[in-house]
Parts: structure tokens; sequence; C-alpha cells
């Protein structure tokens, strides 16, 4: 089955439990229609570059997914109508990456980024 990476932007004033039961909704959306969850992250309320439907922040997740393309399909389209949900996005990738995603890591460990100069 292909592979999928979705991220999700739901409202900022939901709770950190709502914004987690609105992933394992989904998640299990994806599971009656044939689809796997292989990883899900919650990577809290962030701060966006422009306001959508009037909100400056946003409760931010990330689903790795594997699925075929019509189960795909019905979640996204359960998405853009729940009222809580204000983005989607889905890739389709070759192969999912190991480990935690660079939202999840930790400054320090990022590694391969440039030093800054002091001027």
């Amino acid at each position: 089955m292909p592979l999928y990476e979705h991220v999700m932007i739901a409202r900022q004033d939901l709770s950190n439990a709502q914004a987690e039961g609105l992933i394992e909704h989904f998640g299990t959306v994806l599971k009656d229609n044939g689809g796997n969850v292989v990883e899900s992250e919650y990577w809290g309320v962030k701060t966006m570059a422009y306001k959508i439907n009037k909100n400056r922040k946003g409760h931010y997740a990330f689903l790795k997914t594997d699925a075929p393309a019509t189960a795909v399909q019905e979640m996204e389209r359960l998405m853009r109508l729940h009222d809580d949900v204000m983005r989607v996005l889905t890739i389709k990738v070759d192969a999912h990456e190991e480990g935690p995603s660079v939202q999840m890591q930790k400054r320090d460990d990022r590694g391969d980024r440039r030093e800054r100069r002091d001027r």
C-alpha cells in the first residue's frame, strides 16, 4: 500500500486532550477503510505565519500512514468537513523516515546546521 504523511492544524481554542482526540478519531476512520496509522505525533500549539479563520495559533498534528488512496480520500474529506480542523496537508512518500520528525527533535540534536556567526 502507498505511504502518506499528513499534517493537520486544529483550532487554537481546543484543549490538548481534544486535539489528541481528533488525531485518534481520524486514525480510526483510516483503519475502518483499510488503512493503518504507522505513527502519530502531536506537535502542540504553534504560531502560524498568517491568520486562518481569525486564528493566529493552532494545534499541529502529524500522521504517518500506510493506506489505500480511497481511505486517505475519505479521511481528508472528513477532515475538511470537521469544524475544528482548519488545514490539512497530505503528501505521498516513498518511505517513512525513522525516529521522530524534525519538529519533535531538540535543537541541539538536529545537527547538520551551520554555526551562527557573530557580527
